[in-house]
């Protein structure tokens, strides 16, 4: 079979028909509507092709489409000399992609010079005029797509609307659409559908996913839910993947449950969802508190091929900081190193806090180097988590480290919050030079010190037994008009713990005046006040009730202390059995049919000591009272840490006082932390306390 290719590239190009009769005449061409599978989205070259158009734009993902296979001459032939080429020859492919690439080189030089030019009707119809051969309908819908210039597009679709008389104007306003969201331009757009509708064309889907698109890109996901709600009025049904936009568009719209609903949907119908909905999802699961939920979509990303991008690696990393599980942001991180991502700004400081808050020391750190080593600077947020971090962990030298370089940076400044870690450290520790000096550079830096700040300025003075500069502070807070809180108080029942007996009248005084119940109570402790049965336990519960639960068990933790070292013991097991009954000091014991345990993690020494003597009470009345049985092994968790301004932990002490009792716990090799000891040797060292008389650890 043979046919005839004309010498004139615009005999073909004037006349669509020839041209569709020659592509089917070819074996291996199918003829198909350019515009059925013409994409807005697509910036390559684009299928030039007659008869039915249509338009169907596929966001947010782009989908190419192949160049067709057109039979032209090449350019520059003066006369309609015809010549017999074999269709099957390497020639006549040539040809074709030579009048093709012509052709289309000449549509964007078209819409290159129609951005450039004045916006202005005149300028506009000079430089369509100056083009030089009669534009098609398919044409047009390339010019405008290729354009970026917002002025002038609106007045090319005039013009081309005014001289081609379309047969689907609602092409060209599509394409014209598509130039205002490459401006983020929502204003226009909509204007232009207003003009739409006023010249009777109706939207179709392509005009309405443009919009929502467009709405998107500017960053107002209520516009783009708005112009979603219109679709069914104009007789528009959105298609899966416009409808996995709007989980995006919903999430960001605030509106979670369409989001989520939109979601289940998409899973169920296997729609395709871009990396931007995915960020978006994990973004309400992590607003939500629902960080099982982030780690689900994530996984679920994996499994259905889409890679996840940067944006989404830094989301899941933030949402596992505020969820306080640093182990999976070590993770994660790992996981975006491997599929060969670098981390930016964004994903150091969301590791800084989560590394921060979960109190990892070493890591942070180790994030914190890395980014000054890459020269990135931190803001004053990131400075005080780190600073914060410091001071619950005891990083004394870490943290004026990394306050001399916040100084020096340049960058920021430090405010009351970075001086307030920074005396906390030094306060911790009772370093009261480097506190005091301090707080005399937060005053210089035009900060007055806040009630936090003397707080930890009366823990260093207690710490250092410096009991007249603790009441010097606490008249200073007074002064200042600043009313003592629950968290000021402990601190002041946490320095008479540490204060000699002879000294401790001194601070009566101001606990009294900063919370009269705890003074009451405070009062029966130390200066041993005759009072009748039942009216300390009274005062003390009145006590917890005016306190939050967020200090109630370092308010009994402190009482317990003060009662031990006073050697107050029957006053320390009365406080600890008010704080089982108000289920402050839960779990302290527990029983299996293998062993028997108490757990002293979370108490002071005091506390500890005090619930050791009750638990051996206890075990010897189930012993040597009732007769029951022990279970195998019986053991003792004191907790592996060690506390952070000490060198010595729980356990530590315990082992020493434990040999003083010669009680027959032994530290488990396998277990950090466990004091353990067998039926048989707890049975005869109860039996031999028995019998010496003793009645007390």
């Amino acid at each position: 079979m043979s046919f005839h290719l004309c010498s004139s590239p615009s005999s073909l190009l004037h006349d669509p028909h020839p041209l569709c009769n020659l592509l089917s005449t070819h074996p291996k061409t199918t003829p198909r509507s350019f515009f059925s599978s013409y994409n807005p989205n697509f910036h390559s070259r684009n299928l030039l092709q007659t008869s039915h158009v249509s338009l169907q734009e596929s966001l947010p993902h782009e989908t190419q489409i192949e160049k067709p296979k057109l039979d032209a001459n090449p350019p520059g032939s003066a006369s309609k000399r015809y010549a017999w080429v074999n269709p099957n020859s390497p020639r006549a492919s040539q040809l074709r992609r030579k009048s093709y690439d012509s052709r289309y080189s000449s549509l964007i030089k078209l819409a290159e010079s129609l951005d450039a030019c004045p916006p202005t009707e005149a300028d506009v119809s000079d430089v369509i005029t100056k083009f030089g051969s009669n534009l098609f309908e398919q044409d047009a819908v390339v010019t405008l797509n290729n354009m970026t210039n917002p002025e002038t597009a609106p007045l090319v679709l005039n013009n081309l609307l005014e001289t081609l008389k379309p047969t689907r104007e609602v092409i060209l306003y599509n394409v014209t659409m598509k130039v205002f969201r490459k401006s983020k331009d929502l204003e226009k757009s909509e204007k232009l559908f207003d003009e739409m509708l006023q010249r009777g064309v109706k939207p179709d889907n392509a005009t309405f996913t443009t919009l929502i698109s467009c709405a998107r890109q500017c960053g107002l996901p209520k516009r783009a839910v708005e112009w979603f709600e219109k679709m069914p009025s104009f007789g528009c049904e959105p298609d899966n993947v416009t409808l996995a936009t709007m989980i995006d568009a919903y999430g960001r719209a605030g509106n979670v449950e369409m989001a989520l609903s939109l979601y289940d949907r998409a899973r169920t119908e296997k729609w395709r969802i871009d990396p931007v909905t995915f960020s978006t999802l994990i973004r309400i699961y992590g607003y939500s508190g629902n960080y099982d939920g982030c780690l689900n979509i994530y996984e679920e990303m994996k499994s259905l091929g889409v890679k996840p991008n940067l944006v989404i690696y830094n989301r899941l990393l933030d949402s596992m900081g505020k969820a306080k599980r640093p182990w999976q942001a070590t993770i994660i991180h790992k996981d975006l190193i491997s599929n060969g991502f670098e981390p930016n700004w964004s994903t150091y400081a969301a590791l800084i806090r989560a590394y921060g808050r979960a109190r990892y020391g070493d890591d942070a750190l180790v994030i914190y180097r890395q980014m000054k080593g890459k020269g990135m600077e931190l803001t004053v947020i990131l400075y005080n988590t780190l600073l914060s971090m410091c001071a619950d962990i005891g990083y004394v030298d870490e943290a004026f480290e990394i306050f001399q370089d916040m100084k020096s940076s340049g960058s920021c400044d430090p405010d009351s919050w970075t001086f307030s870690s920074l005396v906390t450290v030094y306060s911790c520790c009772g370093r009261v030079s480097e506190a005091e000096a301090a707080l005399r550079e937060m005053r210089e830096a035009g900060f007055e010190p806040t009630l936090f700040v003397l707080t930890s300025l009366i823990q260093c003075y207690g710490k250092a037994k410096q009991v007249d500069d603790v009441v010097r502070t606490f008249e200073q807070v007074l002064e200042l008009g600043i009313e003592p809180d629950d968290r000021f108080c402990g601190c002041l029942l946490n320095v008479m713990t540490q204060t000699p007996k002879e000294e401790i009248g001194k601070l009566i005084g101001c606990v009294e005046k900063a919370k009269p119940k705890l003074g009451r109570v405070v009062k029966m402790l130390v200066e041993e006040e005759n009072c009748e049965e039942g009216v300390f336990k009274k005062e003390a519960s009145e006590l917890i009730d005016s306190i939050g639960s967020d200090v109630n068990k370092a308010y009994l933790n402190c009482l317990i202390d003060l009662c031990v070292n006073l050697n107050k013991l029957e006053k320390a097991c009365e406080i600890l059995q008010l704080g089982l009954e108000y289920d402050i000091y839960s779990g302290l014991q527990s029983k299996s049919a293998t062993q028997w345990s108490l757990h002293l993690k979370s108490l002071s020494l005091g506390a500890a000591l005090t619930a050791l003597h009750v638990w051996m009470n206890d075990l010897s009345e189930a012993f040597l009272t009732s007769g029951e049985e022990f279970p195998q092994l019986l053991g003792i968790n004191t907790g592996h840490g060690k506390h952070k301004y000490s060198d010595k932990g729980l356990a530590a002490v315990f082992e020493s006082h434990l040999k003083e009792l010669n009680a027959p716990f032994h530290e488990a090799p396998d277990k950090v932390g466990w004091f353990l000891t067998t039926s048989v040797a707890a049975k005869a060292w109860l039996e031999s306390r028995r019998l010496s008389g003793e009645v007390s650890a």
